[in-house]
């Protein structure tokens, strides 16, 4: 996938579309993200002991990774990733617009 856990996306597409957050969290197997208050959508809750009160909560849905682009660190411009072999012999993300590295 083009973006991991922390990195900053803006969504390109679906009801939140031009919104901007960080990846909360990455489901590989399932090519999804989470965005921190992006898809948010209401969900029923049961009494536990972590919420005794229950009742309807709002959290954020998971979204398509084609749904976002990242936000290159160096330009602040949203874009698309490639990828390289780096001096040290790790594979870093490589920003398509200004051609700087995203992983340090």
């Amino acid at each position: 996938m083009h973006v991991k856990k922390g990195d900053t996306v803006r969504i390109i597409a679906g009801k939140d579309k031009g919104k901007e957050g960080e990846v909360i969290r990455a489901i590989p197997q399932r090519e999804r993200v989470v965005v921190e208050k992006a898809n948010m959508v209401k969900k029923a809750m049961h009494p536990t002991q972590q919420n005794p009160q229950g009742g309807i909560i709002s959290i954020e849905a998971p979204l398509h990774v084609s749904n976002v682009k990242l936000i290159c660190p160096e330009c602040k411009e949203a874009t698309r990733v490639s990828k390289r072999i780096n001096e040290n012999g790790k594979k870093v993300r490589v920003c398509k617009k200004c051609g700087k590295d995203i992983d340090k």
